[in-house]
């Protein structure tokens, strides 16, 4: 694709997703099935608007059915599943369409997915595609039967596993996936709607409390030093207002918010998107609360010269204000939590960093976490 977007300062090429790439093989697929050609090159009507022409591969027949593959092109995204193949196998049928998954497509097995427990991971936008690229070939050379499409994914198994897939409860394969049929790179919509599926899949399981975790550094905090189960978590990036929406949203009575304070400090100055390029303000979260509590000037310069949340606590303990400090953050970061949630939640944090560990928690966080572990 030669269409881009812009992200910060950089250009960044677009890609089309595995759903548009299924669409397209389909197409292919029944071109050669009703004329017994295949042609160099397929036009696809993507949702989003934009008309993609794509080259089908490996063109052959097999079993009676016409397979036809489109290499998938993430773009500048960083994709698992940029360069893999995605098949199409058509064979007539009496009337109707459907759609199959073949070898290297997943197969669901836990409840809340936009599949059904025991279907192939094709979710409705890309089926949608699939059936509408079939039915297009079909009124372009006058037939009135039926077609059976059964997609597969080259390496898919392999390839998923650099996915969230079984994590998600999508085992022996990838997702075929899309609702734009575009890939933008370093989507927020993209990564947005992953953390919505991910809240999706713990609700359907019946989990009641929300246990986010902006990134690693939380989760791997909450295995090794609360005891609780990554199965439970969703890894929510820096999208945290959005995740809080989302969870009271779903209906969540109770939410776990465990995170590490370079990400969590932001929240006491309102701040719920907390990747760096948004907005930072650690250190004037510190100073401000610092100077609240009787800080000297030095302090406050060292402060506000800090590079790391560590740093700062250092400082604070040199000057023997680390507690009121903390606990002044601490109350401002309940206070934007449950402004957000506006009551129709309750709000649990726990902030550490990796050297001091846990700097600041809700009074009610350690009871969360009880019941986070005791639940099934």
């Amino acid at each position: 694709m030669e269409e881009f977007v812009i992200r910060g300062q950089t250009a960044l090429r677009c890609g089309y997703t595995t759903g548009s790439c299924a669409a397209a093989a389909s197409r292919a697929a029944a071109e050669l099935l009703l004329t017994g050609q295949a042609p160099a090159a397929v036009r696809l009507n993507t949702p989003k608007g934009m008309t993609l022409t794509l080259t089908p591969e490996d063109v052959h027949w097999e079993n009676g059915a016409a397979v036809c593959a489109i290499r998938k092109d993430g773009g500048d995204d960083p994709d698992a599943t940029s360069g893999a193949r995605i098949y199409a196998a058509v064979s007539r049928a009496a009337s109707g369409i459907t759609i199959e998954g073949g070898e290297g497509v997943g197969r669901v097995t836990r409840p809340g997915l936009a599949c059904p427990v025991g279907a192939p991971a094709i979710n409705p936008g890309p089926q949608a595609q699939i059936r509408a690229a079939l039915t297009e070939t079909a009124r372009v050379h006058d037939y009135e039967g039926g077609f059976s499409a059964v997609i597969s994914v080259e390496n898919g198994a392999e390839l998923a596993k650099q996915t969230m897939n079984v994590h998600l409860g999508v085992v022996g394969g990838i997702s075929i996936l899309g609702t734009s049929g575009i890939v933008e790179p370093m989507s927020e919509t993209a990564l947005m709607d992953a953390t919505h599926i991910e809240i999706d899949s713990v609700y359907a399981a019946g989990q009641r409390i929300a246990f986010l975790c902006p990134g690693n550094y939380g989760a791997d905090f909450a295995r090794d030093k609360l005891g609780l189960e990554l199965e439970k978590a969703v890894k929510c990036s820096n999208f945290i207002g959005d995740a809080l929406d989302y969870a009271v949203y779903k209906g969540f009575p109770d939410i776990l918010l465990v995170g590490h304070a370079g990400k969590l400090v932001k929240l006491a100055a309102g701040v719920m998107n907390t990747h760096s390029a948004v907005a930072d303000g650690r250190q004037e979260v510190f100073t401000a609360h610092a100077a609240l509590c009787g800080a000297p000037p030095e302090t406050l310069t060292g402060l506000m010269d800090s590079v790391t949340v560590d740093a700062c606590i250092a400082l604070l303990d040199e000057a023997g204000l680390r507690a009121p400090v903390l606990a002044r953050i601490g109350n401002e970061i309940e206070a934007r939590l449950s402004r957000r949630l506006r009551g129709r939640a309750r709000i649990e944090y726990i902030m550490f960093t990796n050297q001091y560990g846990v700097l600041a928690q809700s009074p009610g966080a350690a009871a969360l976490c009880r019941r986070l572990q005791e639940s099934v």
